[in-house]
């Protein structure tokens, strides 16, 4: 059973980080040794170095999620009963680096406009622009949103698309960071619990992180469509204090869904891009990784049949965005 980072007991541990959350961020971004992490001994990240110098405090932030909540939630349309709809609920995990952020909420405009979600998309990010309006990306705040969309879509026949963005770890863990609030990591395992607590018959989840391919076997099954950035063991490419969009975002997202409806088609086509910059840059082919479960190409097909599709939508950062937070 999980730990939940809570108000609780948890903010006032903020000024005395457990060693096991600064580990979460080196695992996912470094992987050592044993003996490599004796030897180079690197000094404990500073968990203050990414929060906003005249921005609310941690506890005020952690206050006011029922309220940023509540207010995402509100803007939730209903869907149509004469037609399929598309619910997409965009998660940015790592608020170290603007590259997840602004990926997330590109998937969110991008599926108003192109895909005809508008008023059907739901943003949970982590970055020190936003923590004043908009829900952080944590493991509560997504159950909150799934349960949210669950009760707007018609759960029989719409489709849920959960588009998750940050680093992976080797052992099959997103990063899940705000800092200095403590936040609970979600691991391959956990995320599979978490949609298997909601009965939604269709659903998309896209895991662009590094290791991402161990999502698949807990994810895949019976009308569900798992795509990942790269294979169990690979990482991927594309993130940093300098990048705007990860490679795979780039690909699957501004490149392939920006020429096609067809998500299927769309992953192939961003495998193959993806594939040609890694060659370009010589660096070691992350091989993305897809599930395509019983039921579920049929039910997109049909979704694609009677959806209005929209012109492409470019990809462009935030106007506030810079190269790092």
């Amino acid at each position: 059973m999980r730990l939940r980072g809570l108000l609780i007991g948890a903010l006032g541990a903020l000024f005395a980080l457990g060693a096991s959350h600064l580990v979460t961020r080196a695992q996912a971004q470094h992987a050592q040794t044993p003996a490599d992490a004796a030897s180079s001994a690197p000094a404990a990240p500073d968990p203050w170095a990414h929060w906003p110098e005249n921005g609310p405090t941690p506890e005020q932030v952690m206050y006011a999620q029922p309220r940023l909540m509540r207010e995402a939630v509100a803007r939730l349309k209903p869907q149509d009963p004469h037609k399929i709809d598309l619910y997409l609920i965009a998660f940015a995990g790592d608020g170290s680096e603007n590259v997840f952020r602004n990926e997330a909420q590109y998937a969110a405009r991008l599926f108003a406009q192109r895909f005809g979600a508008q008023g059907h998309t739901l943003v949970l990010e982590n970055n020190p622009a936003t923590l004043e309006r908009a829900p952080l990306a944590n493991w509560s705040n997504l159950e909150t949103a799934l349960t949210a969309v669950h009760k707007a879509m018609d759960p029989k026949q719409d489709i849920l698309v959960l588009y998750l963005t940050s680093h992976g770890s080797a052992d099959h863990y997103l990063l899940v960071d705000m800092d200095p609030i403590p936040l609970d990591q979600i691991g391959a395992k956990d995320l599979a619990g978490i949609l298997a607590e909601h009965a939604f018959r269709w659903k998309v989840v896209v895991v662009n992180a590094c290791y991402s391919g161990g999502f698949v076997p807990p994810l895949q099954g019976a009308g569900t469509l798992v795509m990942t950035a790269a294979r169990t063991d690979r990482s991927s490419f594309g993130c940093g204090s300098e990048s705007q969009i990860t490679y795979f975002g780039d690909a699957f997202l501004a490149h392939a869904l920006n020429r096609t409806d067809d998500f299927i088609a769309a992953f192939d086509m961003a495998r193959k891009r993806i594939a040609g910059w890694e060659k370009r840059d010589d660096l070691t082919p992350s091989e993305p990784q897809i599930a395509v479960g019983p039921g579920i190409r049929a039910q997109l097909a049909a979704w694609r049949a009677q959806v209005r599709i929209g012109k492409p939508l470019p990809f462009a950062p935030p106007a506030s965005a810079s190269t790092a937070p």
